[in-house]
């Protein structure tokens, strides 16, 4: 069996914290078994809603632009190159600070679902 999807052939879809992704990966699209792989953009200006997942561990890669990383009670700046890890339970959120958009490649296991994110404000 090939597991392989083709980006450039993925409808993205806006999630319950307000972020555009496209799931590269996911079981319930692709047949994998425990984790899902996503591109989220994040518009300049934006802000995703302050959230979190009981059962996924998240990270975070940013491949295109800057911004501000909410994860708990903590605030950084992230970039290019960083990557984050957001333990299950955390709360976070992120800001787009740049003139471009911001994207980064989101894996989660168990898979992302919209029913693992609870929303915890603006």
């Amino acid at each position: 069996m090939v597991l392989k999807s083709e980006c450039s052939k993925i409808e993205p879809y806006t999630t319950k914290d307000g972020s555009t992704i496209r799931e590269l990966m996911h079981p319930a699209v692709h047949g994998n078994s425990k984790q899902s792989l996503a591109e989220a953009t994040v518009p300049p200006g934006g802000v995703t809603i302050l959230h979190k997942h009981s059962l996924a561990e998240e990270i975070y890669q940013i491949t295109e632009g800057s911004g501000i990383m909410t994860l708990g009670s903590e605030e950084f700046e992230v970039r290019v190159g960083d990557t984050v890890c957001i333990p299950p339970g955390t709360s976070h959120r992120i800001q787009n600070t740049g003139e471009k958009e911001l994207k980064i490649f989101c894996c989660c296991a168990p898979a992302y679902s919209h029913e693992d994110t609870e929303l915890l404000g603006s």
